[in-house]
């Protein structure tokens, strides 16, 4: 029978040190998320009601509901997903397949991680300079979106090709040697067991969309528009602005409206983070290996 040496004891105290340390760090990253949600809740769950979500804004923004800018916001989430996903799925299936390992894939990778890192407002101006006056989209939703997409296509072109580095070679060994082409390989086997990463990419992408303000605020989404739009050239609003504009430019706002419209927000994107962690958990519990 081994004796504990006093190395396996310093060890085991250093152990449960380390453990104790990550555990005080894991808290104080949650703790004020669920500080600002319980605050949220407690100010605006009370006032989040059938009506407030269903009516337009009325007397300036201070009464009334929120319906033309919770309509905004999933048009240019929709919109943002079109545009984006299917680009960064290709550019991740160029880079992670057919690209070989030289000074221009290099360059590729490189600007993918600077355009990760770019600030908001950044991508705001070239949102206005490209979308809004060179290609005369003019301030609509479309332009909104086609700036937000480009904002978050990172996400989605890194998600993708770590997903697709996942799927073991094996497979694509075993495709080739029964006379199928790169692309039938692709196609038919390492993308579809790369859906859920995919996935992954777009929860984070409808993360960041659903709250961005600077670049929809240059390029597409109103001050105030208490209808809806009818066309994606028409302008929206939305309710990250939304909520930007009752916080700090309108008088007279009810106290808990802020409120409500954050905690309406989170609940939008938690709801189609949901609907996509679900999928994903289904594809995922139809693999076969």
């Amino acid at each position: 029978m081994f004796e504990t040496t006093q190395l396996n004891r310093r060890n085991q105290r250093i152990e449960r040190s380390m453990g104790i340390l990550y555990l005080i760090m894991t808290l104080m990253l949650i703790l004020p998320v669920l500080l600002i949600l319980g605050l949220l809740v407690y100010k605006g769950a009370g006032h989040l009601t059938w009506e407030f979500l269903s009516t337009d804004p009325k007397n300036g923004m201070t009464a009334g509901g929120i319906f033309p800018a919770l309509i905004g916001t999933i048009a240019l989430v929709v919109c943002a997903l079109i545009a984006s996903v299917p680009i960064g799925v290709a550019a991740a299936v160029y880079l992670s397949e057919f690209a070989p390992d030289n000074w221009f894939t290099r360059i590729i990778n490189l600007a993918i991680i600077n355009l990760a890192g770019v600030p908001s407002i950044v991508h705001a101006l070239h949102g206005l300079g490209a979308f809004v006056l060179f290609f005369k989209m003019g301030t609509s939703i479309l332009a909104a979106s086609l700036t937000l997409a480009i904002a978050t296509l990172p996400m989605v072109i890194v998600a993708t090709r770590e997903s697709l580095q996942a799927v073991p070679h094996a497979f694509r060994e075993a495709c080739w040697n029964m006379g199928a082409t790169r692309w039938q390989t692709i196609r038919k086997v390492v993308l579809p067991n790369s859906v859920s990463g995919i996935l992954t990419g777009v929860i984070l992408e409808v993360s960041r969309t659903a709250g961005e303000t600077a670049p929809i605020m240059f390029t597409g989404a109103a001050f105030f528009l208490p209808f809806l739009p009818e066309s994606l050239l028409d302008q929206t609003m939305a309710l990250s602005l939304h909520l930007f504009v009752i916080s700090t430019q309108v008088p007279g706002v009810p106290e808990h409206m802020p409120f409500t419209v954050a905690l309406t927000l989170i609940a939008i994107v938690l709801f189609m983070n949901a609907l996509s962690i679900g999928f994903r958990i289904w594809l995922r519990g139809k693999k076969k290996w």
